[in-house]
């Protein structure tokens, strides 16, 4: 592929049909309206013969921007995934100009110029930057791989979005939002007709967020139709023409974009009226159990202390490349730090999270697809790697108790699956976190870490992690919330600290939580910031 050839034909290598349905398909746009760009008509899948998605009918026009919204496992990802040839559909008909076609794997969609920005990070680690911008699509010069100009090219795509990923720099060293970005870049390389954004902004946080929402709205003004995902709905909001909304893998609706309130979005995908999201801030603060002084992380974070209580939900803010994840991977081992921690007023060195564990911390990381869990492996093994020796004290696995300890959480933490042979990798995003957080609450641990509790999980399942975090403090444990959604952060913390390049800058209490102080805190350098939020940046009860 040379560097002339980056756009592409529509319609090369694309099987197209005969227009068939006229009759059902005979409803026209309103006068003065373009035609539908892509239209469904009575779309529908099955896996082994479990009913995934049926009857979903749906118009796309271009230069408009139509979300799709629902809980996990509505059918939003299987419908994407459908549109972009990635599977193929066991009813119904996809039309593109009105034409029925049906693409053979995901190449042949993007030729017709569909293209998919998948949830999960798929990028190979090992590759740099820019060889996965291009990868499959390489430039050539006089026979050779061109690697000037693909990491010119990819750098340009990058600044686009705001990223500064180096493009010589392996995927693996870069941050997970970074990496994001890359995917991104990747699939916005060639010019297309229809793009589709499955929770692009999962790994995103504030300037990031508004940066890609601008790139969106470019591609609008460009005339091209964007299928949007999310369960953020605050993004729906802002983004959305149209609002189509799927509930167990059928439509409920498409609505006009300004004629739903958040409110009645959550409504519409959960079937019912939605209670208020976040529960009572009932929990009493008790003694110190965590105090960290002066932790340090080679180059990410830099002299940070504070202090964790008993009975409390304490909230780590800022901004990408802040330093909150970077933090608590030293304290717990997973990544070179030095730092003085005290456990309920004794002096320890924590060297590995084996250690973290058996000292009463539970962490769940970020990433729960890449850290947390074994999406290939059963839920029962995933369910007590953390507590082998619970439920197996000795040489022989003891998979009776194992299967007894699954059942236990499936009930406890409302965990669905479609049987006991589910594999971690099929269960909704909502699913997989609660079993990881069955996983590190199966330790009983006394404090626990959540990094990014609710990414790409829909507003029920939100609700009922929001409680599980309440119901820990109640209990008189500590927990640390690292969150990237600052409504999150003052809905479910009893008091935020905010990072800023390496170092907690501030505190932001109970009575003066807003988005304004802490989005001051994070972006804001001097006094000025601090006072804003609080007369001091750490408050008394400091190491």
């Amino acid at each position: 592929m040379s560097a002339q050839m980056l756009e592409r034909p529509w319609s090369r290598l694309v099987t197209v049909s005969p227009r068939v349905g006229e009759a059902a398909l005979d409803a026209s746009p309103a006068e003065g309206t373009a035609a539908p760009l892509l239209r469904t008509h009575e779309l529908g899948k099955q896996y082994a013969g479990v009913t995934v998605l049926s009857g979903v009918t749906l118009d796309i026009f271009p230069g408009e921007i139509h979300a799709i919204i629902g809980e996990n496992g509505a059918g939003k990802s299987t419908l994407m995934k459908l549109l972009s040839g990635h599977v193929a559909p066991s009813d119904g008909e996809i039309f593109l100009d009105a034409r029925a076609v049906s693409f053979n794997g995901p190449h042949q969609a993007q030729d017709a110029g569909i293209v998919l920005v998948h949830q999960e990070i798929l990028l190979a680690d090992g590759l740099t930057v820019a060889e996965n911008v291009f990868l499959g699509r390489e430039l050539t010069r006089h026979g050779m791989v061109d690697d000037r100009t693909m990491h010119r090219l990819a750098a340009r795509k990058l600044a686009e979005l705001g990223c500064h990923a180096s493009p010589r720099a392996l995927v693996r060293d870069v941050p997970l939002a970074d990496r994001q970005m890359v995917q991104i870049a990747r699939a916005l390389l060639d010019e297309h007709r229809i793009v589709i954004f499955d929770e692009p902004t999962a790994v995103l946080t504030g300037e990031e967020v508004d940066r890609l929402l601008r790139i969106i709205f470019r591609l609008k003004s460009q005339n091209i139709a964007v299928l949007y995902i999310s369960h953020r709905l605050e993004e729906v909001q802002r983004l959305g023409d149209k609002v189509t909304v799927l509930r167990d893998g059928r439509t409920v609706g498409t609505y006009p974009g300004h004629s739903l309130s958040q409110p009645d979005m959550a409504r519409l995908m959960v079937g019912r009226e939605l209670s208020a999201l976040y529960p009572p801030k009932t929990g009493v603060r008790g003694e110190p159990i965590l105090q960290v002084r002066s932790a340090n992380v080679p180059r990410l974070v830099h002299d940070a202390s504070f202090v964790a209580h008993r009975g409390e939900v304490l909230g780590f803010a800022g901004m990408i490349g802040a330093g909150r994840t970077e933090l608590f991977e030293g304290l717990l081992g997973l990544r070179p730090a030095k730092a003085q921690v005290e456990l309920d007023g004794r002096s320890v060195h924590i060297r590995s999270m084996r250690e973290a564990i058996e000292l009463g911390i539970g962490y769940l990381t970020e990433d729960r697809k890449g850290k947390g869990l074994l999406l290939q492996e059963r839920l029962a093994p995933n369910l007590t790697l953390s507590a082998l020796t619970r439920f197996h004290p000795g040489v022989w696995l003891r998979q009776r108790r194992e299967a007894e300890g699954l059942q236990e959480a499936v009930s406890t933490y409302d965990i669905r699956l479609k049987g006991k042979s589910t594999r971690a990798g099929q269960l909704s995003g909502g699913n997989q976190q609660k079993l990881l957080l069955a996983k590190v609450l199966l330790t009983d641990p006394s404090i626990v870490v959540i990094d990014e509790p609710t990414r790409g999980i829909d507003i029920a399942n939100k609700a009922q992690i929001y409680a599980f975090i309440r119901e820990l403090v109640a209990r008189g444990k500590a927990c640390i919330v690292i969150s990237s959604e600052m409504q999150e952060l003052i809905g479910v913390c009893d008091r935020v600290l905010v990072m800023r390049q390496g170092r907690i800058v501030g505190e932001v209490s109970a009575e003066r939580m807003t988005e304004h102080n802490i989005a001051l805190l994070a972006t804001t350098d001097g006094a000025l910031a601090a006072d804003a939020a609080n007369p001091s940046p750490i408050k008394e009860d400091a190491p």
